[in-house]
Formats: structure tokens, sequence, C-alpha cells
């Protein structure tokens, strides 16, 4: 399925992902240096470019005003999903002011209300929001994987292959029931029957 690669000026180790010919490849300003670095293509480069200082001498450029409502990486999610894209990776989110960081978070949740799939890549986590679905995770998978509920409740909750086990929880807002699962080395699953939840997987020092 075909992708929107967004990538931002946050932190990043390292970008090694290769996009495809049907890809949509956007940096968002200071993203722009990100993509340079690492010789990745790029399709689009939308922002105000206050942390990059310049506009880009890039044929594709979208330039917003510094006064807006929404971030320059909502921004760059929002001409993807004009473009049919409903796949979502973004790189460079994360770091910097914890502000930026959940506003992407936020951002994973309206990809899904609106029937899409956003991860978000960390140095060290990644974050994904899932809506009334199922994720699978294949044996190769390691770390932590903590679970939240973003709203009110989230009801017929299930945690299967990894080390602690949930079947058919009620998970609320208030009490972090769902922090600090454990990939084991075997196929797993999350799911949720009706509500939203945040997975954030972290690596293990």
């Amino acid at each position: 399925m075909k992708t929107c690669y967004i990538v931002g000026a946050g932190e990043i180790e390292e970008l090694s992902f290769c996009p495809g010919e049907d890809d949509l490849v956007i940096a968002c300003d200071g993203g722009y240096e990100h993509c340079r670095k690492w010789k990745i293509r790029m399709d689009l480069v939308v922002g105000d470019f206050d942390s990059l200082r310049f506009i880009p001498d890039h044929p594709h450029v979208v330039s917003l005003k510094p006064e807006k409502d929404d971030t320059d990486t909502g921004c760059a999610a929002m001409i993807g999903l004009e473009r049919g894209y409903r796949e979502f990776v973004i790189y460079g989110g994360t770091g910097g002011r914890i502000s930026h960081t959940i506003a992407n978070i936020q951002l994973l949740s309206d990809l899904a209300r609106k029937g899409c799939h956003g991860i978000l890549m960390g140095k060290d986590a990644w974050y994904r929001v899932i809506l009334n679905e199922e994720i699978r995770f294949g044996k190769e998978c390691s770390g932590y994987l903590s679970v939240f509920c973003l709203g009110d409740k989230a009801y017929g909750v299930y945690e299967s292959g990894l080390k602690y086990r949930l079947e058919d929880a009620t998970l609320t807002k208030e009490y972090p029931v769902g922090v600090s699962n454990e990939f084991v080395g075997t196929e797993s699953r999350v799911s949720v029957r009706e509500g939203m939840l945040l997975l954030i997987g972290e690596r293990k020092d």
C-alpha cells in the first residue's frame, strides 16, 4: 500500500527508509536538512521555515504562514490525505519541545478518526493510535509495549502473546493498567472493540 512519509525537524537517529515510486515524501521545515543528510528523495517541502530559517531551493515548496492553527506536520498530513494517502509514517516528530510530540500524537488520533493508519517514529520509541481495531506484531518485535486509553474509556481491550495478558478489559484515561508490557519473542496482538488506544513501543536499555 502506498505510504506518505513525513520528515520533521525533531530528533532522528537515522533515516533509512526507501520510498517506492508511488510513495509521497514530504519534508517539513527542518526535516529538509534531515532528508539531505540521509539522501532521501523529497517530493514536497512544507513549512513556515522558522526552524530552517530559509526557503529551500526545491521545485515543490509549500510556504505556510507562521500564524496558523495547524502545525507544519499537520499541514503535511492534510496534503497527503488530499492526495489519497491512507498510510502515514512520521519521522522527526519527537524530541525537543514536548508540546510538538503531543501535537503529533493528536495528529495520529485525527488520522485514525479519518480511517487512516499512522506511526510516529522517535529516537528510542514509536507511537501508534488504533480505533476499534486490532494490530498484530511479529515475533521479531522486542522491547516494551505500553497501551493507554485515549478518551474516557476503551472497551474490550485484549493483549495476547506478550508478557502480560489482558482479556476483555476496560481501560480508562485515569489508570495506566497497560503500561510497560513486554514483547517476548512470539507473535502478539492488541485489539480494542470500542474506543481509541495509544500504543508506545520502547527499546530496552
